[in-house]
């Protein structure tokens, strides 16, 4: 993954609050089964494209390898990660087994599970001083 830009690190500002939730999430076919290759990938792309656009989320970064995807997502604050994951493995798997067949022969095309970690300007170090320091403020 390339290093985060200027504006990946730039606050979002909402009509009630301001933030910078960046999330990073991994997740696999069943199986590991290395499925996502070709035209398969490419369709899984354009699905996650399209969520980002309908959800307003902002794409960081995106890696589609055989057998796991790699997203980096700039999210809203009424987003929850759980959330993320639902909506983009739930449409990727009705729209992929459906235009492709060959994917119907695994049980499920996602595993249930999946990693996600947050990452942001600051090191969570940083923010305890600075919470630290507010005491006598």
């Amino acid at each position: 993954m390339a290093s985060l830009s200027k504006e990946d690190l730039e606050y979002r500002h909402e009509s009630n609050a301001v933030s910078l939730i960046n999330l990073h999430f991994v997740f696999i076919p069943k199986r590991r089964k290395a499925v996502l290759v070709g035209k398969i990938a490419e369709r899984l792309q354009e699905i996650i494209f399209d969520l980002v656009v309908e959800h307003r989320w902002k794409l960081i970064a995106l890696e589609i390898m055989p057998d796991r995807v790699h997203l980096l997502l700039n999210i809203k604050p009424v987003d929850s990660a759980s959330g993320v994951m639902n909506k983009v493995k739930g449409r990727a798997s009705h729209h992929l087994r459906a235009e492709f067949p060959e994917l119907k022969r695994l049980p499920t095309l996602w595993t249930p599970s999946y990693f996600v970690g947050s990452v942001g300007n600051v090191s969570t170090e940083t923010v305890r001083k600075y919470i630290e320091g507010q005491k006598g403020k």
